[in-house]
């Protein structure tokens, strides 16, 4: 009888559709969202804004596709855009080097050129859970396996959008693994009768779906597929930057698929989307994946009952067509590039008015571009008789390719005198070389070039930051050629100056557990708020060859200063520096802005105190573009770092909102603040300091 009494309990939570169970305790029907059965199918309608609804119907038969149909409209009248679908979810699974260098930060690995192993993700459909989180509602399917992997099948819809996450949600055991993986969907007889996509100029093009032996690789613009039926269309489409690990070259490597047998690895025609194993032929470090860790190998779908890849123009407004969106009182600006465009000039190519990686910042949106030149080729040490040319020539150009929105500023990473890898920034052109022998001096005027400075050591590098009001950084802190710093010098005289900005974020390492990107630095972030100085983080993309149909904007990240106006080239640029030893500025992916925020009325780069209970209100105002995830307030004492996350996946795509905290900070000493998206895109704001 017990025994009887037991299972009526567990049966009253769980629903047996059809030949497994369905859990749903963690369900919530007062969301808007319907769940239904009938026999074997499980249908989750939800709203889809526009005053239509969204529907998936899951089949829980066992060796059935697990998407039945895929529909959209109004109520009365929806339209099945798609029908009897698989997830096709390929992991290649290699090898992660945890001992040469930096553990799991490393960049300069192997992975590509050794030994590795692909399996197809399979789903064996043993249970099912529908749980609600605020405006979202993800439906799970156990049983997905690939290799040392196991977990779920994950369908994830939110309320007010057409929009839906798939995702492999899965675990190893295995310590050391790196992985890459593609994604999308297929059927066993083709449900599209044409496909659409944005070649690389920008172009809508399609093609109708014929019979193929083999799959098709593209490379396009916004990384977007779309499979037209006869009801509508479907665009399959990847995070926009949380897909692509860390590259040197922003390279677009076809990054969508389509067509029968893919890899051979799933029969049937699919549409998806792909990287190439071998990336830019350079290091090719692929996804992190740590035992135990639940790794989303995700991608996103956008239902639609228009045609002509019509569909494709609301997929591109999540990210505001590939720019950043221009926003009252600020200007963009990324760094660290290493373009070696001076090498370019000096070797005498044909050097067009316009450079092509010009205009692929201007098409992006980007007003300030920063330099890393002379990376490679150049002379930075000398000799004199190269040197002082070459500066001249990087100055020349980078004035002569600035006017209108948009500044080109001359800048290197000397990696030489402190240690580590480091970028700097002067707010006028000046002339260095890294080298002094003892019978040059440190300045001397030059009738051609002016004031002439050679540097033999860190105390006479921080003299020329001092003197000529630069600054320098630490670049790609805690891994590539910085590994172990700025940690290794923080208590040098350099460090401790003002003319020491602090570190660069660039998402680097790439780990799919993590509801957020760049996790390293932001670390770094907060080390360096409690060792007591006043350090702030720019973003960086760290890129060589940009060309304007390169997949620049997935491997990109700005900076939004606050600047009154935009600084005129031959005036210097001084209120950039300004702005950014200052910390008034934030940074961005581009899905997520943050015009203001305040902390009892300041705002970043200031000072506050909390009041008497030890209490701050937090105010921070945020546009976003993917329904939002989450915020974190995270703070300081000195010593520890305390994070306090705000669950914010109540929200909806496309929304604005000021959002007010009461937080008590009592005993700390400086709180900052993130925000991340559903797609981990994100924003981080610089610190506020607290007495």
């Amino acid at each position: 009888m017990r025994k009887v009494l037991l299972f009526l309990f567990v049966f009253s939570n769980v629903l047996a559709y059809g030949q497994i169970p369905v859990d749903l305790t963690g369900f919530d029907k007062k969301k808007g969202v319907k769940v239904t059965n009938e026999g074997n199918l499980l249908h989750v309608e939800w709203p889809a804004g526009n005053a239509e609804s969204g529907k998936i119907i899951i089949d829980l038969s066992k060796g059935q596709p697990v998407i039945n149909s895929l529909l959209i409209g109004k109520n009365d009248s929806q339209k099945t855009i798609v029908k009897n679908l698989d997830p096709a979810i390929i992991l290649t699974v290699g090898k992660r080097d945890l001992v040469s260098q930096n553990g799991w930060n490393i960049f300069f690995d192997k992975t590509a050129y050794l030994p590795y192993k692909t399996y197809p993700v399979t789903l064996d459909k043993t249970g099912v859970k529908v749980v609600t989180s605020g405006s979202q509602t993800e439906i799970i399917v156990s049983g997905a396996a690939a290799g040392p992997f196991s977990g779920s099948y994950n369908f994830t819809v939110y309320n007010g959008s057409p929009l839906m996450n798939v995702a492999a949600v899965m675990a190893t055991d295995v310590d050391s693994l790196a992985v890459v993986y593609d994604a999308g969907l297929v059927s066993r007889e083709s449900p599209w009768e044409n496909l659409f996509w944005s070649d690389t100029e920008n172009n809508v093009r399609n093609t109708k779906v014929t019979k193929m032996d083999t799959a098709h690789m593209m490379a396009v613009k916004y990384r977007t597929i779309i499979g037209e039926g006869k009801e509508g269309s479907l665009a399959v489409f990847p995070a926009p930057h949380q897909f692509f690990y860390p590259l040197d070259n922003a390279y677009n490597l076809e990054h969508i698929w389509y067509g029968n047998n893919y890899r051979n690895q799933f029969p049937g025609f699919g549409i998806g989307l792909r990287h190439d194993l071998l990336g830019d032929r350079r290091w090719v470090p692929w996804f992190n994946a740590p035992p135990k860790t639940p790794q989303r190998y995700n991608f996103f779908c956008l239902l639609s009952a228009e045609k002509d890849g019509k569909v494709l123009e609301k997929v591109k407004a999540f990210t505001h067509n590939d720019t950043y969106e221009p926003l009252p009182g600020y200007y963009t600006m990324s760094s660290h590039f290493h373009q070696e465009h001076v090498d370019e000039v000096l070797t005498r190519r044909p050097i067009p008015a316009m450079p092509g990686f010009v205009k692929a910042f201007r098409n992006t949106g980007v007003n300030i571009v920063h330099l890393g030149e002379f990376h490679g080729p150049g002379s930075p040490r000398g000799p004199d008789a190269k040197r002082w040319p070459e500066l001249k020539m990087m100055f020349d150009e980078c004035k002569r390719l600035s006017d209108g929105n948009f500044l080109l500023l001359p800048g290197e990473e000397p990696n030489n005198f402190f240690g580590g890898h480091w970028m700097n920034i002067f707010p006028k052109p000046v002339y260095w070389l890294m080298s002094r022998e003892k019978d040059q001096p440190f300045v001397e005027e030059n009738p051609v070039y002016g004031k002439l400075y050679r540097i033999g050591n860190k105390d006479e590098m921080l003299k020329l930051l001092e003197l000529e009001k630069g600054l320098a950084w630490t670049a790609h802190a805690r891994t590539k050629g910085s590994t172990g710093f700025p940690d290794k010098y923080k208590d040098e005289a350099f460090y401790k100056s003002d003319r020491f900005l602090g570190a660069a974020w660039k998402a680097m390492p790439a780990d799919l557990s993590q509801p957020k990107l760049g996790k390293r630095v932001l670390d770094l972030m907060d080390d360096m708020a409690n060792w007591g100085q006043k350090k702030y983080v720019i973003a960086e993309a760290d890129l060589f060859r940009i060309e304007p149909n390169y997949e620049l904007y997935g491997h990109l990240n700005v900076n939004y200063m606050q600047l009154d106006q935009m600084p005129k080239f031959e005036d210097g640029w001084q209120p950039l520096l300004d702005a950014m030893e200052k910390g008034k500025f934030f940074v961005s992916t581009g899905e997520i802005l943050l015009p203001s925020f305040t902390v009892n009325n300041v705002t970043s780069g200031e000072t506050t105190k909390v009041d008497a209970k030890g209490n701050v209100e937090i105010k921070l105002n945020a546009k976003w573009t993917f329904p939002l995830n989450r915020a974190e307030v995270i703070s300081g004492d000195g010593k520890e770092v305390f994070h306090d996350v705000v669950n914010l996946n109540d929200t909806e795509a496309f929304g604005e909102k000021s959002f007010t905290f009461t937080k008590n900070l009592k005993n700390r000493k400086w709180v900052r603040v993130e925000v991340w998206d559903v797609a981990a895109n994100g924003a981080f704001t610089q610190i506020v300091w607290l007495e």
